[in-house]
């Protein structure tokens, strides 16, 4: 026995003697403070530690020779160095690292994490839409952010209603009300905005764009079943002021101005956003219907910025957006009404929102957060057989606390919120008047198990005051393998509580919603999400190839139903049954993958992308299929720089066989864009074409079902607007 012992000890003597322990401190170049939370990792390896509070590191049983070392750490440059691991006990190896002399959206940081997070420190798959795919897009469509989030694969843009434009945003097969949009980490949209939200977004005023595919109720709250979106709003930089212009005009008679100005100093910053769209109404298939509407619309966004001597910084933002869609029958449009030319759908928006934000950040890491704001939206909805007014008041308040421990990334906090809905009189709809308002609390934590091993945890409770408390844990685990390799495997419960708005409501149908069944309940969620994504370089080429799996399973779904038994007579004394929304007795379910191959070196961009989305509705056995998703959707994008000043790009996506209401199957269509954009000193100049093939859904049928004095309207799964060129110049200076 003693001489297995002596052997053991042996053994355990020899590896110690040849491995190596490396240690030291991790300090700020300028300043000479310590940096806690940097990564130190020795690649190819799972080796590494994280800084502690008095910025030191320990990495231990490393074998002899040499090794590529690696620091980084958000807003400072990466140091990747190579040491060299002598016969020695311990190796004190001290680092200063510098502030980075670029941008701040040269490093991508994660908002939404409510931690200020590098992306691929995250274990929750956030996919970001940086400063120059936002840039690209205000020279393509300076209008809204629709046509850039309907080229990330799993979301699909669908067109709701021909008359006014309606958009809906899809994630992973799922209807837009599953999605929580957010502005600056705040909700931006209630109910009463209908589908317009992303229509009334420019890209000009975004930093970035930060999406979280799957369950997200977590740290935001109800509302975020398919995914988060949050819109990031520029800040200004220090001594880097901007002064930009935007001029747009394209071939469906769309003129844009945009304006963007920021300025900055020590104390006191400053953006200022201003916008108008003009479109005017177009018959694409001329049959005496607009299938582009009349929009006109202004968008003015002021924020200002404080910055506190102790690291304390506040802001103060308004907005005001007005807009008026109308679309319909294009005599009425142009100011001819008789007994032959009647229909019409006309949507006016006002919407004015304050918000504020205020930050302290701690000299341990600590940072403490409160944010706040209020809206209030007028919408006025006439038709050619119904009017309605009403108001829409929303507000959210928020206090959050956030520190970065040794090994624990946590986040916890408290937030109110809620929305009212007012009609104003006179009115004829059966609408009731809603009010609802939930108070929430939630921590998360992404503790750093070692290396290579992240877990996330997090819950949620809500309590609604008239759905009752709901508890949402969340868990995710990231594995990086290398560096080369990452896994993330998540999931977590989410809720939507009911709104009496939906975008497969036509306007003039509002008359006859009841409101909601007596013994309705909120939707509940269970989402889960796998992916591992893999990036090497080779050849001069940086490759990126990623693959997902995802799964979402609604309760108690709620959708909307006739009530034959109740009806009532509209002022032409024709009878219609009233509405109710009501839950379903199974549940609605969606599950499928989404893969993507990127490759990038200088001058080329190479994406391939392809989705496959399978979405049921259970409760409908006759037509399982959730309408109008694609099982299938292919996407591919080649960009070259033939020079600095000098950019070509060409996009095609291939749209398969989708669904309808009635279960019957749509024709798959390809569409294909190219894009030329030409710097002239400080201006940029854009020509765009979307749509080479002119592919239209108008094609395949008439859009209009008589009587055409009130005409109604098949469902919208293909583009109806056609082939479409622009010409913009961005000037900034």
């Amino acid at each position: 026995m003693l001489k297995y012992i002596g052997f053991l000890i042996g053994v355990l003597f020899v590896n110690a003697a040849n491995s190596q322990t490396i240690s030291g401190i991790i300090l700020d170049k300028e300043n000479g403070k310590v940096i806690q939370g940097a990564s130190i990792s020795i690649a190819n390896t799972n080796k590494g530690s994280i800084s502690k509070e008095n910025g030191k590191y320990t990495i231990t049983n490393l074998p002899l020779g040499k090794a590529q070392l690696i620091i980084s750490y958000t807003g400072y440059t990466t140091i990747d160095t190579l040491i060299n691991l002598v016969s020695q006990s311990n190796q004190v190896l001290n680092f200063s690292l510098a502030a980075e002399k670029g941008e701040l959206e040269e490093v991508i940081i994660v908002s939404s994490s409510r931690t200020n997070s590098r992306i691929e420190d995250l274990p929750t798959k956030v996919e970001v839409l940086g400063s120059e795919e936002v840039k690209e897009e205000n020279g393509i469509k300076p209008g809204n952010i629709a046509s850039l989030l309907g080229d990330i694969a799993g979301i699909q843009i669908q067109q709701t209603s021909a008359s006014t434009g309606n958009a809906d945003m899809r994630i992973q097969g799922l209807q837009g009300k599953y999605t929580q949009i957010l502005r600056d980490g705040m909700p931006l949209f209630g109910g009463y905005a209908g589908s317009f939200s992303i229509l009334q977004i420019p890209p000009l005023d975004l930093q970035q764009i930060e999406l979280v595919k799957g369950a997200s109720s977590t740290l935001y709250g109800g509302g975020a079943i398919a995914g988060m979106l949050n819109l990031i709003s520029k800040k200004p930089k220090l001594g880097k002021p901007e002064k930009s212009l935007t001029l747009n005009y394209s071939s469906l008679n769309e003129a844009n101005l945009n304006t963007f100005f920021s300025g900055r100093n020590k104390e006191l910053g400053y953006t200022l956003y201003a916008g108008t769209t003009q479109q005017k109404e177009m018959d694409i298939d001329k049959d005496g219907f607009s299938d582009v509407p009349k929009v006109k619309s202004v968008f003015v966004h002021p924020r200002f910025f404080v910055y506190g001597k102790n690291n304390a910084t506040l802001t103060l933002g308004y907005t005001l957006n007005y807009e008026d869609r109308n679309g319909g029958d294009m005599s009425v449009l142009k100011g001819i009404n008789n007994n032959t030319h009647q229909y019409f759908d006309q949507n006016k928006s006002l919407r004015n929102t304050a918000d504020a934000v205020w930050e302290k950040k701690y000299e341990d890491g600590g940072m403490l957060t409160a944010k706040a704001n209020y809206s209030l939206m007028n919408r006025d909805i006439t038709t050619n057989v119904f009017g309605m007014s009403g108001n829409q008041s929303s507000w959210y308040s928020e206090l959050a606390y956030s520190k970065k421990l040794d090994a624990h990334n946590m986040v916890m906090g408290v937030n109110f919120n809620g929305e009212a809905f007012t009609k104003n009189l006179p009115d004829s709809s059966a609408l009731p008047n809603t009010a609802f308002n939930t108070m929430g609390a939630f921590i998360q934590d992404d503790w750093k198990i070692s290396h290579a091993f992240t877990l996330q945890s997090g819950l949620r409770v809500d309590h609604n005051n008239d759905y009752g408390t709901f508890v949402l844990p969340r868990l995710s685990l990231m594995y990086k393998m290398n560096n080369r390799v990452t896994m993330r495997l998540g999931g977590g419960e989410g809720y939507k509580t009911p709104s009496l708005f939906s975008s497969e409501v036509d306007d003039r149908a509002i008359p006859y919603i009841y409101g909601f069944a007596s013994n309705i309940k909120s939707e509940k969620s269970l989402g889960a999400n796998y992916d591992v994504n893999y990036k090497t370089k080779w050849n001069g080429w940086e490759l990126t190839l990623n693959q997902t799996f995802f799964y979402n399973s609604i309760e108690n779904p709620i959708s909307y139903r006739s009530l034959q038994m109740y009806q009532v007579a509209d002022y032409r004394g024709i009878v219609h049954p009233l509405s109710i929304f009501a839950n379903e007795s199974k549940s609605l379910e969606s599950k499928g993958m989404e893969s993507y191959i990127q490759a990038m070196k200088a001058p080329f961009e190479i994406y391939a992308g392809y989705v496959y989305t399978d979405a049921k509705r259970n409760y409908n056995p006759a037509a399982i299929n959730l309408p109008l998703i694609a099982k299938h959707k292919f996407a591919t994008v080649f960009a070259y720089e033939l020079s600095e000043d000098f950019k070509i790009g060409v996009e095609a996506s291939y749209t398969g066989k989708q669904y309808l209401d009635n279960g019957a199957v749509t024709n798959p269509y390809t569409l294909a864009a190219i894009m030329l954009r030409y710097n002239v000193g400080k201006a940029s100049f854009v020509l765009n074409c979307e749509n080479v093939f002119d592919e239209r859904q108008n094609k395949n049928g008439s859009l209009v079902i008589a009587p055409y004095t009130n005409p109604s309207f098949p469902e919208i799964w293909a583009p109806l607007d056609g082939r479409v060129i622009n010409l913009s110049m961005h000037l900034k200076w």
